[in-house]
């Protein structure tokens, strides 16, 4: 009698034991498949479109998966398109005071032409 509950005993503390590390590893194999689809870029590239009929203009079968991961085409978006800027960027401004003389460029002429790229 007395070991037959010790043997009881043992295998239901061996299922725990066995369930609390299957639930371990299931949770370590979830978190590493998410870090690896966290690791894809589609999202960040400049050629995504966010529409699920085409959501990469260049590479359409390999968006949004593991194969995209190392994508050769990716570019990283910009907070506004490259070509929409109408004003010189902040070093073309320093180059230009640097090559020119003040009296010939004047601080006031360039904050009325450029008054969001001025540097301080």
């Amino acid at each position: 009698m007395l070991l037959a509950k010790i043997v009881c005993a043992c295998f239901a503390w061996s299922i725990v034991i066995l369930s609390v590390a299957s639930v371990w590893f299931s949770w370590e194999k979830g978190r590493k498949y998410l870090q690896r689809l966290h690791q894809i870029p589609c999202n960040r590239c400049v050629f995504f479109t966010n529409d699920y009929r085409l959501k990469c203009t260049v590479n359409p079968i390999k968006a949004c998966s593991e194969e995209a991961i190392n994508c050769i085409d990716f570019e990283a978006k910009v907070k506004t398109c490259n070509s929409c800027h109408n004003y010189p960027k902040k070093s073309y401004i320093t180059f230009l005071r640097k090559v020119f003389p003040i009296q010939y460029l004047q601080k006031k002429d360039v904050e009325d032409k450029y008054p969001q790229r001025l540097e301080t």
